[in-house]
């Protein structure tokens, strides 16, 4: 039985794929979807954050086998949590089937100032800081989502996030072990043994497109952008994502 496993970036949890799961299971006909937390994040927020994306991907290869979920996985991931999908390729190769990575970066692939955009190190130091997790929240919501919302619909996104946040909360401790895996990581200088599909916002405020569209040229691997997305497409448009990874699937069936 086929299982897709998502994964999520820097202080986010599987609360926050939202109706995505649901959506994407029903338009992929995936049998099985499983959404696991990063240690530090979510349901295991009080345990210590890995500082490394091939920790990230133990701990997750960890969880899936007590959950009762046996390889071969397929893989979506987003930011950070496409680095633990890449680390996870080169340590367990043979359990991954393929991999959808979304608005990644990787050095030694991607300049730093691309990785992150250097106008939001000042939003990113004061986050650091910030004790009210409303104004975090809504930052997090303006660095990674460009969809046009009305006031009523930011209002109850962002009383969804700041209750995870209160019931969840990641430690500045964590944060900073997060940051540090992502820094640190440099993926191997050969592409992923299994079959990528790269998926990219045209408008991330985040990390800049061009990291993907390096990787794609780099990896020879399928790419596509979506025009008006920003960093969380899932967040800003999960039809797209689900309807991409459909017809790549369909293009890209096993012989």
């Amino acid at each position: 039985m086929t299982t897709w496993v998502l994964l999520r970036g820097l202080m986010r949890e599987s609360r926050h794929w939202g109706d995505f799961t649901a959506q994407f299971q029903k338009t992929t006909g995936a049998q099985q979807v499983v959404a696991p937390d990063f240690p530090g994040n979510g349901k295991l927020h009080a345990q210590t954050s890995p500082i490394s994306a091939a920790g990230m991907a133990r701990a997750c290869r960890t969880q899936l086998k007590q959950m009762g979920y046996e390889p071969p996985y397929r893989v979506l991931a987003l930011s950070l949590g496409a680095m633990a999908a890449v680390a996870w390729s080169e340590l367990n190769p043979d359990e991954l089937e393929r991999m959808v990575l979304i608005n990644t970066s990787l050095a030694p692939y991607n300049p730093f100032y691309q990785r992150l955009r250097p106008r939001n190190y000042p939003a990113l130091a004061r986050f650091l800081i910030q004790p009210s997790l409303a104004r975090r929240e809504k930052t997090i919501l303006q660095l990674t989502s460009t969809k046009e919302r009305t006031m009523q619909q930011q209002a109850v996104l962002l009383e969804q996030w700041i209750a995870y946040a209160g019931e969840c909360p990641v430690s500045r401790a964590n944060i900073l072990r997060q940051l540090r895996a992502a820094i640190a990581y440099r993926a191997a200088p050969s592409p992923p043994p299994m079959p990528v599909l790269l998926l990219a916002g045209q408008h991330d405020r985040l990390v800049n497109v061009n990291c993907s569209l390096a990787l794609a040229r780099h990896w020879n691997c399928e790419i596509r952008v979506h025009p008006t997305a920003g960093h969380d497409i899932p967040l800003d448009d999960g039809n797209w994502v689900a309807q991409q990874v459909k017809e790549w699937l369909a293009t890209h069936a096993p012989s």
